[in-house]
């Protein structure tokens, strides 16, 4: 059995580390440097950065915070917003990322994935999902849709066919966000991200929602995840992430232990 990953966010604004809920109401807590360091001396898997309004102002990614963080942690590190050119995957991955996260510009441009995949390979090409619940209907039969631009704009593109379609154009992972639970701390969307798990033989990352121990442990379990996207709970220190492993491989679920 492959060890389940535990892997902080950092959604950088301004270069500022933030949180927001449901895609609102951001607060800064902090640099993203000191908190991608001190993850790293806990224990994370990887270190996902996502500069969450590039893609929204048409800009750029900020590569200055991209490097000074790379070079404080020696774990995967994933990096998304606004990457839209195989030129812009390249110069990220310079900067110090293991894997490129694209989502708003996939969406947009499909054949990017593909695109990265070959130049880079699809171990390195990850797509980002923000994914928001709506009526089942016939453009939409999962009853979840993809919204791109941070939250900001719906596509009418059903997320399960979306994540497929990524699947068979190279994308080697899925980091599956629901909007719904995103900084609630009340758990994951157990029921979206056990269907995208079923339905694609890439790795699924769950991510928004987690709060406790035991909303990783649902999501890793019941919603099938390969691995938990967590935030809020080690942000504001309500938990560490050697807790949270601890807490898993006491109920059975395999992670990479620090002794």
């Amino acid at each position: 059995m492959l060890s389940k990953r535990i892997i902080p966010c950092l959604d950088v604004r301004d270069g500022r580390l933030t949180k927001g809920i449901k895609f609102k109401e951001n607060v800064d807590i902090g640099d993203p440097v000191e908190a991608a360091r001190e993850y790293y001396e806990q224990g994370a898997d990887e270190i996902v950065f996502y500069d969450i309004t590039a893609s929204s102002e048409g800009r750029t990614i900020m590569l200055d915070v991209v490097k000074r963080v790379a070079e404080t942690i020696f774990i995967p590190f994933s990096v998304g917003g606004g990457i839209g050119t195989v030129e812009e995957m390249r110069r990220v991955i310079l900067a110090g990322a293991e894997k490129v996260s694209v989502n708003s510009e996939a969406v947009k441009n499909p054949g990017i994935i593909a695109e990265g995949a070959r130049a880079f390979g699809s171990q390195c090409i990850v797509l980002g999902m923000d994914v928001k619940k709506v009526p089942a209907s016939k453009e939409i039969p999962s009853g979840y849709e993809m919204v791109i631009h941070g939250g900001r704009t719906f596509t009418g593109l059903d997320a399960l066919r979306w994540a497929k379609e990524a699947e068979r154009l190279g994308a080697g992972e899925i980091c599956l966000n629901s909007i719904d639970a995103d900084g609630t701390q009340d758990g994951y969307e157990i029921e979206l991200t056990a269907l995208i798990s079923s339905h694609v033989g890439i790795p699924v990352i769950a991510s928004g929602g987690a709060g406790k121990p035991e909303h990783l442990l649902d999501v890793l379990t019941r919603g099938k995840a390969d691995a938990a996207l967590i935030a809020s709970m080690v942000h504001y220190r309500t938990h560490t992430i050697s807790e949270i492993k601890n807490f898993l491989h006491d109920h059975g679920v395999k992670t990479r232990l620090q002794w």
